[in-house]
């Protein structure tokens, strides 16, 4: 068995497994302008330039208005899911008009996945989950309910839902992208989520892109980690991240922090 060496540890990948997508570049056919949003972000920008390979796991971590959400919705769009979440069915799902598709409150089309290419691994699975803390309640409920006739999922809290489709969904073969999933999630389920997610990647069966700026997501075992911010996009050990030293910072010393804070 290969072994891959990450920041984050060792990585297993088994004989034979071909990465549902291998790289991310610019489609040389339908180029962006750098002057334009998205291009305009540093971290979009340098993707473009230079081209972005994946591994079995990547983390990209950075804080809020980054870019890192623009660019997994990007490559799920790219990759033929909604950029509103859920698999290949939501997307189909999406574009029927009477079910909420583009004359509805579905937004299926990123500013960015049509300047994408992605490079997939020849034989690979084509199947992929694109799941995101942003709209995942009120969609995936919706959804839930009109493909899998599971409206008691409504009845539960956000992150007890969120886990549960992780469970229902995080099983097989593909590509699974997920944009802030810790949104909602305790301590625990945090913990909970890193195990699916490490667990999918050690089966050698799939791949992995998380957006995320939570240090403990950011911890998944064997995970390239990304640094997404206003100077690019820059691969660093995890112990190295900004997030985890202000966290440090704050744990080992809260009234330093707090003193700033008016009441």
């Amino acid at each position: 068995m290969a072994r891959r060496r990450r920041s984050g540890g060792d990585v297993d990948v088994l004989p034979g497994f071909r990465l549902p997508v291998r790289r991310v570049q610019e489609r040389v056919t339908h180029p962006i302008s750098r002057d334009h949003w998205p291009a305009t972000l540093a971290p979009v920008r340098q993707l473009l330039d230079d081209g972005l390979d994946l591994g079995p796991a990547t983390v990209l971590v950075g804080e809020n208005g980054s870019g890192k959400s623009t660019l997994v919705e990007a490559v799920a769009g790219a990759f033929g899911l909604s950029v509103e979440g859920g698999s290949a069915n939501t997307a189909h799902w999406a574009d029927d008009e009477d079910a909420g598709g583009p004359g509805g409150r579905l937004r299926d089309v990123s500013p960015l996945q049509r300047h994408l290419q992605l490079v997939r691994g020849a034989g690979a699975s084509r199947w992929g989950y694109f799941l995101r803390a942003e709209t995942m309640h009120a969609t995936f409920a919706a959804l839930l309910e009109r493909v899998q006739g599971s409206p008691d999922r409504l009845a539960m809290s956000h992150g007890e839902s969120y886990l549960a489709l992780l469970e229902d969904h995080f099983d097989g073969s593909g590509l699974y992208l997920l944009d802030e999933p810790e949104s909602a999630l305790s301590f625990e389920s945090q913990l909970a989520l890193v195990g699916v997610l490490a667990a999918q990647v050690a089966s050698g069966r799939a791949q992995v892109v998380v957006a995320t700026h939570s240090p403990l997501v950011a911890a998944l075992p064997g995970a390239r980690v990304m640094e997404v911010s206003e100077r690019g996009l820059h691969e660093v050990a995890w112990e190295d991240l900004d997030v985890v030293a202000h966290w440090r910072s704050f744990l080992g010393a809260p009234e330093r922090y707090l003193r700033h804070i008016r009441p």
